[in-house]
Parts: C-alpha cells; sequence; structure tokens
C-alpha cells in the first residue's frame, strides 16, 4: 500500500475516488430502479440473492469496512447486522428475513453514499492514509462485483435487460476472422501481482515465479457455433468427454445443451437473452456454460483448457526478440499499460451483451489473442488456490472459505468494470455454475 495504491486512489486526493463511489452506488440503484417489489424479491434460488437483500447488502459492507471500522461509530440501520453480514446470515435464510421497505433501504443507500463520500472529502487537505485509500477502493469494487451479480441475476429470472443510460451502444468493424492457437514460447514467469502493482485483492498475491513448458492457445474464445456442433454431436450424451464428476453432474441435471438454449419450431437453437429468444449467433462467444461443460468440450476438440499459468502468460507475457522465450516485462492489461477503453474491450455493459470473437483487435495480446479482457470470463483448468504466502485481507471471507472448491476463471465479461480488471485478477466460481457470464478457450494437447 505505497504510491502505486495513492495513484490507484487519485494520488491520495478525493476527487477521483469520490467520482468511483458515486458511480458505484447510482449502477446500483439503476440496475434495480425499474424492478418490482416481487421482483427484487425473486424466487429462491441456491444461484442468487434476493435482490433487495444483495443491494442493502452492498450498502451494508461499504459502511462496515469503511465507516464502522475507521470511525467505530454504530450503523444507520441498527439491526444492519442482523440483515446483511453475508458471512453470518446462511445464503437460504436471506428470503425470510423481515428487511426494510423499498423507500427505507433506498434511503439507506443513499446515506450510507453520502457518508463515504463525506469521509473521502474530508480528506481532501491531507490526502487519505493508505488503509482509507485501501478500504475505500475495496467498497467500490465490492460494490462493482454486485452490479455483475445483479445483471446476471436479472438474466437468471428472464426480466428484461436493464436500462442504462449512460449506456449507448459499442460501435465495432470488422476485423475478419480469427482462427487457430497462438504459439507461446515457455520460459520463466511471475504468476500474480507486484508488491508495486497498488490496489490488489489477496488471492492475487504475491507475484512467484514459475516456470511454464512453450503451448499453443487460441487466439479467441470458443464461439456458439462451435459448441453447438458439440451438442448436435451428440455431445452431451457421450460419457467418454467427460470426467467423472462431469458425468455426474449432467445425469443429475439432465443437461442437454447450455443454460438458456432451445429448439425453435423449424428445430433451429435460439438463445434466452434476458426476457427474450433470439437466434444463435455464430461467431459470439458462447457463455452460460459452466465448467464441467467447458471440460468436456475441450477432449471432443482433443484438446484441454488453459492452466491459470498459461492463460496469464498468453495475457501478460511479451517474447524475446528472437521469439524464443518470455521477456521480463509483464502488461497490466493485454494490449500494455493503458486503462480499457472501448476499442481495446468489451465492459461496462457497453455492448449490453457479448461481442463476435472477432471483434477489437486493438486489444490483442502480445501473442495476438483477441478479448483476454472483457466479453465472456473464462474458465482455466485450475482449482482455486491460494498462491505462496497467501494471507488474507482485510475482507478476510473473500477469498479463503472457497480455495479447493471452486474453479478459478479469467478476464471479465460485458458487465464487468473497466476500473477493476486486470491480468492478474482471479475470479472463481463451483464448476457447476452456468448462470454467470462464462465461456472460455482451448489448449491444443
Amino acid at each position: 500500500m505505497t504510491e502505486a495504491l495513492y495513484a490507484a486512489c487519485g494520488g491520495g486526493r478525493s476527487e477521483p475516488l469520490m467520482d468511483w463511489v458515486a458511480d458505484a452506488r447510482a449502477r446500483t440503484i439503476e440496475l434495480v430502479s425499474d424492478l418490482t417489489d416481487r421482483q427484487l424479491r425473486t424466487k429462491k434460488l441456491k444461484i442468487v440473492n434476493p435482490l433487495d437483500w444483495e443491494i442493502g447488502h452492498a450498502a451494508y459492507f461499504a459502511e462496515l469496512f469503511v465507516l464502522r471500522a475507521m470511525h467505530g461509530r454504530p450503523s444507520r440501520l441498527p439491526d444492519a447486522d442482523a440483515l446483511f453480514d453475508s458471512t453470518a446470515i446462511e445464503h437460504a435464510v436471506r428470503w425470510d428475513l423481515a428487511l426494510p421497505d423499498r423507500s427505507r433501504l433506498h434511503a439507506y443507500l443513499h446515506e450510507v453514499r453520502d457518508d463515504l463520500l463525506e469521509f473521502v472529502a474530508s480528506a481532501r487537505t491531507s490526502g487519505l492514509d493508505p488503509e482509507g485509500c485501501y478500504r475505500c477502493l475495496l467498497a467500490v469494487f465490492h460494490e462493482d462485483m454486485h452490479t455483475e451479480a445483479f445483471t446476471y441475476t436479472r438474466q437468471t429470472m428472464g426480466y428484461p435487460p436493464p436500462e442504462l443510460d449512460d449506456v449507448a451502444g459499442m460501435r465495432t468493424h470488422a476485423a475478419g476472422p480469427v482462427r487457430g492457437d497462438a504459439a507461446v514460447p515457455g520460459g520463466r514467469f511471475r504468476l500474480g501481482a507486484e508488491h508495486d502493482a497498488g490496489f490488489v485483492l489477496d488471492n492475487e498475491a504475491w507475484a512467484h515465479e514459475r516456470v511454464v513448458e512453450p503451448f499453443q492457445i487460441a487466439l479467441a474464445a470458443v464461439t456458439e457455433e462451435e459448441f453447438a456442433r458439440f451438442v448436435e454431436d451428440g455431445g452431451y450424451e457421450n460419457r467418454h468427454y467427460w470426467s467423472e464428476d462431469g458425468w455426474s453432474w449432467r445425469e443429475s441435471t439432465g443437461a442437454t445443451a447450455p443454460l438458456y438454449w432451445r429448439l425453435d419450431a423449424g428445430g433451429e437453437w435460439e438463445r434466452r437473452d434476458f426476457d427474450r429468444w433470439v437466434p444463435l449467433e455464430p461467431r459470439r462467444a458462447v457463455i452460460h456454460v459452466c465448467w464441467y461443460e467447458a471440460d468436456a468440450f475441450a477432449r471432443y476438440q482433443g484438446r484441454r483448457l488453459p492452466t491459470e499459468l498459461e492463460w496469464e502468460v498468453a495475457a501478460a507475457a511479451e517474447p524475446t526478440a528472437d521469439g524464443r522465450g518470455l521477456a521480463p516485462t509483464k502488461r497490466t492489461y493485454p494490449w500494455g499499460s493503458d486503462p480499457p477503453t472501448p476499442e481495446h474491450a468489451n465492459l461496462d455493459w457497453a455492448a449490453m451483451g457479448t461481442l463476435d470473437v472477432d471483434a477489437l483487435p486493438d486489444g490483442a495480446s502480445a501473442f495476438g489473442c483477441r478479448q483476454m479482457i472483457g466479453n465472456v470470463w473464462e474458465w482455466t483448468a485450475d482449482t482455486f488456490a491460494p498462491y505462496p504466502g497467501f494471507e488474507p485481507g482485510p475482507y478476510r471471507e473473500y477469498s479463503l472459505p472457497l480455495f479447493g472448491s471452486t474453479k478459478v476463471l479469467r478476464g471479465g465479461a460485458w458487465p464487468t468494470r473497466s476500473r477493476l480488471i486486470r491480468n492478474t485478477w482471479r475470479n472463481y466460481y463451483e464448476p457447476h455454475r452456468r448462470d454467470v457470464w462464462a465461456g472460455f478457450r482451448t489448449c491444443a494437447l
């Protein structure tokens, strides 16, 4: 938490961080404001939270980890701990809580936002200290992760797509088809975030040297057209393509195609996009597939999922001048060090869905891999595990309880915030999750 952290906070100044605090809260409200009270409650599912509980939790987290932790004052809601503490309140219980009504819940959101803005503004003269910087950024990024979850909850429940005032649509030019593999040389690589990276989450810390063997990784994510061939070729019925756990999942769920796919009256595949059904777009990245499905598809093609190390090498490394090894440099983003723009990556709801895998050539990595940031989260082969010397951060429950039971995803998706994502960011879900914005790319054996 040194100079790089101050830079992430706007050099310790209050203005940039205040903008982020206000923007994160505005997006939370915008993503649920059109829903009825009944829609906010949602039906009880293991894969989503009731939305009225989740928006209250977003405000509670900022209050708890910043305002209460640093000021020691009581909550704006006297019973907030009993209502919104995700570590203490079991998931199944959240539908049964006597939550505040809509007007009081929105008042709580605004009260905590204003308190947080006042806290940041109070440092206008002296600048925020490192702990204040870190905790404020943690609160913003935590809310950013929940706004992505609000978006996939709307998809899960079949609600209309959100109407966002500052999203005008994303224009992309045809860049020609991207097919085949990038040949990545082997060498030494520092996996994870360096100490001078600024804000990092505990599971990114810290960079440690690994040796990677040469490998070949797909230039683009798997498309809907490619996955449809797997479905039509009996991929879901062929035990040969599935791991033991994957086959057990397939049999228990009865899955025969990706989630939200169906055949129309003419026998053509279509998929549900929020509350409407649309024909498959052949070159769009396949999405809403779980790890088991991704693994089975890779086996069907005689390929495999990339390891987490390989994924980060393909996204962040650069080849040596002779192309035979890996240079010591490491990129923050696939394209370099400049923050994401709509020319680089499909983020921030800009396209309100996925793009063709051939789009955004300006965002390619040094090895030519497209869209390693944005569009769809990408499953990797690895089970989520701590890096050497792992220590939990202030939010102790963020990573620690999920080690060993989840699979790692990388890269972000179309509703991921551009201020949040980078090459070292690690996401994680249980291997059966199909509701999240997840796709994948493969490697040659």
